[in-house]
């Protein structure tokens, strides 16, 4: 039986509209993306992936981030993200979370589901019917929660992540 994310892979969806891009971190490596990162998607810079050391947790590796971490979770798993997703209509009000409090995100979401398309729409109503799944209850909430605890001490970084932050491995 298929899991959660190999359905995803499978849909005949233009996965981009949901700002998770196919691609390769070898494609276009940045400083920051963990050593061992499975790639989920991409949105220009940022990578959507897992990384093993941590199972399902799905996270955000973005080379531009405005918070104090490069790389930080979203969602415990691909079915809680893929839900997040749904609540928020694309991956990128989700991985700005990390930065933002409730109003700027509420402000966020907001101009995201003003511009979307009608491609956009059915993209994520294909989503829904064929993973199943239903639309996160308060996103900001949950992320924030799982951010607040999370221990990112086993994520495993080059040796340019060192280098081009100056931090002692």
């Amino acid at each position: 039986m298929k899991n959660t994310f190999e359905i995803f892979k499978s849909l005949p969806i233009n996965r981009a509209l949901l700002s998770l891009e196919d691609g390769d971190c070898s494609d276009n490596s940045y400083f920051c993306y963990p050593v061992n990162a499975k790639p989920i998607g991409f949105e220009g810079s940022i990578l959507y992936c897992f990384l093993p050391e941590y199972g399902e947790v799905v996270f955000a590796a973005n080379p531009e981030s405005c918070a104090d971490k490069y790389v930080y979770p979203l969602a415990e798993n691909f079915s809680d993200f893929m839900r997040l997703v749904l609540a928020c209509g694309t991956a990128n009000p989700v991985e700005q979370i990390v930065w933002m409090n409730k109003d700027k995100f509420q402000q966020h979401l907001q101009e995201e589901q003003r511009i979307m398309t009608q491609e956009q729409k059915a993209a994520l109503s294909v989503l829904a019917e064929k993973l199943e799944l239903a639309p996160m209850e308060n996103p900001f909430e949950y992320v924030k929660a799982l951010q607040s605890v999370f221990d990112d001490s086993k994520i495993q970084f080059s040796d340019e992540y060192y280098d081009v932050l100056g931090i002692e491995r």
